[in-house]
């Protein structure tokens, strides 16, 4: 039997190719001619084809045969370089404010607590620039205490207490209500993760009597700068944590800790609710030491801001003056009724209530922040009226919850509302500050929220006097808000950094600015960083920047951290909303899970 020249061939749509087939049918018969015709007729074959075409080749110049070849092997060469730079340049994510990016970009924002961490890292620890420090931390004169751990706050090598348990609090609510969203994503155990190592570091900041058991104040700050500092120091200094050789001196109140302690526990509290599931003795403990601190700061009535106090630290006045502490303390004790369903805090709560609003600050009304919780506390506890009613004595308070979350909702949809915009649509919370995007995040969070828990229970929106606003108005402000910092502004910047083709590239930050290269810089070494003209050597991948002025104008200057700094408060407002905006593949309506918020979860240490 003669050889065949003869293959079959089959097309796939899409492939834009042929491709060889098995069998004749549904395909097509090419004869190259590259072997004699056999003399066995056409037509005495059992099967014939419509399908069928002679094709023969012939080379008359081998010349360009040969050219060809090699221009074709050239470009699958060309062809698979590119592919491989492709792969191996940094990723410039879709961005633009599409939803469809928000899955990228909670992914990103989630990263940056990875870039912030202190201590021992771990060999998984997704940001490669980063590398163990911090390792002596509390190891300070009569203080021999381990602080390894925690977060750097922003931009400088500092750890503050308030900000991070701050932090942690906002991440655990987020957990709670969206964890079925953050699994569809691949996110749950990220943002687990971080939270335990935000919650590990703050169980080791109760200090305790020798003689007792019982706490007796509270570190509030890892290292920073006295006054009078003279020497290297975490302001002075422009180096990475890795590098740092100065004295880390730790700060401890001693006298009014009321606000540092009801933001502990808070974190505490709803960290517990976090790890009830995964790890419930883990969750006991983070419990435990919530009420242990709560006892330490309501009987023995200690009142005043750490802020306050000089020995909590001078950063701690500089960078985060705390104005008040009742609503700390609110804040913490609404937390604590939720992780143990004790009425006793909810009392406390219900009863505080209207002190905490009259001693925050005017300007902060409607604002959730570091340093002010009434307005997120007045939502929550909606929460609680709306699912969970638990009748009087709490009714009047929790009513005046309702109607003032109503309130704060109407503040920032109303037009003219209470809070102006710019021409390209960032509100803004507070205009003497810096940092806009930070206070819009949170409200985004709060707006989009609280539609969730008006979706529960199945009502189409609410009012304020006259004013109604549907959920759909919460969802496009919620929107209008994360799609401005992701690219959808006058700048045309993505403010979270790494994502989009517009980002900043020169952010005020030690680890990012100095060069992962194997060699350590001394504090007059790092300033040569600092200040450079070039962008940073480390892309600093998920921090959203403090942003632009009021006039929307941003400038993307290291040395100007009024626009270019990221802080783990602000990064913490903008996963909140990212998380709360973000669509699930498939949304589940059962077990208690309605538009990707678990109605439950929160609830499961109440008894019905």
């Amino acid at each position: 039997m003669e050889e065949s020249s003869k293959a079959y061939v089959h097309s796939i749509s899409g492939a834009g190719r042929l491709l060889p087939s098995a069998d004749r049918w549904n395909s097509i018969e090419v004869d190259f001619g590259l072997i004699p015709t056999s003399s066995y007729s056409k037509e005495a074959s059992p099967l014939m084809y419509t399908k069928s075409y002679d094709f023969r080749l012939s080379v008359q110049d081998k010349s360009h045969l040969k050219r060809f070849i090699y221009i074709f092997i050239s470009l699958i060469l060309v062809a698979a370089a590119a592919a491989l730079l492709t792969a191996l340049l940094p990723r410039k994510h879709a961005g633009g404010g599409s939803l469809s990016g928000l899955p990228l970009a909670l992914d990103n924002a989630l990263l940056f607590f990875d870039a912030q961490k202190s201590g021992f890292l771990p060999k998984s620890n997704p940001v490669k620039f980063r590398g163990n420090s911090g390792l002596h931390d509390g190891e300070w004169k009569q203080d021999n205490t381990s602080l390894v751990g925690g977060f750097y706050d922003s931009g400088n090598n500092i750890k503050f207490s308030f900000t991070t348990a701050y932090a942690i609090t906002l991440l655990s609510w987020t957990v709670i209500e969206y964890s079925h969203k953050y699994a569809a994503f691949g996110q749950l155990e990220h943002v687990m993760d971080i939270i335990k190592w935000g919650s590990d570091y703050l169980l080791k900041l109760l200090i305790t009597s020798t003689s007792s058991s019982e706490p007796e104040s509270l570190f509030s700050q890892e290292r920073g700068a006295n006054d009078d500092d003279k020497v290297d120091n975490d302001i002075a200094c422009w180096q990475r944590p890795e590098d740092m050789t100065y004295p880390r001196p730790v700060f401890k109140c001693k006298s009014s800790t009321a606000d540092l302690a009801g933001e502990i526990i808070a974190a505490l509290a709803a960290a517990s609710l976090v790890f009830d599931q995964e790890d419930a003795n883990y969750s006991t403990r983070l419990a435990q030491t919530s009420q242990t601190l709560y006892e330490f700061a309501t009987k023995n009535h200690i009142k005043g801001t750490y802020s306050e106090d000089k020995d909590c630290g001078v950063q701690a006045a500089n960078l985060y003056n705390s104005s008040s502490y009742k609503d700390e303390l609110v804040w913490g004790a609404t937390w604590l009724f939720l992780a143990t369903g004790n009425l006793t805090y909810l009392s406390y709560a219900t009863e505080n209530f209207e002190a905490a609003v009259e001693e925050a600050l005017p300007s902060d009304t409607g604002v959730f922040y570091w340093n002010n919780k009434v307005a997120a506390n007045a939502v929550l506890l909606t929460r609680l009226r709306y699912l969970r009613d638990p009748g009087n004595p709490y009714e009047p308070t929790l009513k005046t919850c309702s109607d003032m979350a109503n309130m704060i909702i109407c503040s920032y949809l109303s037009t003219p509302n209470k809070f102006s915009m710019t021409p390209g649509g960032l509100i803004i919370l507070q205009p003497n500050k810096s940092a806009p995007l930070h206070f819009a995040a949170t409200a985004a969070f709060l707006s989009k929220i609280y539609g969730d828990y008006l979706n529960i229970i199945n009502i189409p929106g609410a009012s304020c006097g006259s004013e109604f606003f549907s959920r759909e108005r919460l969802q496009n402000f919620a929107r209008s808000q994360v799609n401005y910092m992701l690219g959808d502004n006058p700048m045309k910047m993505s403010y979270l950094v790494g994502f989009g083709d517009h980002f900043p590239e020169h952010v005020h930050h030690r680890a990012a600015s100095i060069p992962w290269d194997g060699h350590n810089y001394s504090c007059s070494q790092g300033k040569r960083w600092r200040d450079a003209k070039e962008s940073n050597p480390n892309v600093l991948l998920g921090a959203v920047v403090a942003g632009p002025d009021e006039d929307e104008g941003f400038l993307d200057i290291r040395n100007r951290p009024e626009y270019t700094e990221p802080t783990i408060a602000g990064n913490a407002g903008v996963v909140a909303a990212l998380v709360a905006l973000v669509d699930e593949p498939i949304t589940p309506t059962t077990n208690g899970v309605i538009g990707g918020m678990d109605r439950d979860k929160i609830f499961s240490k109440i008894n019905s």
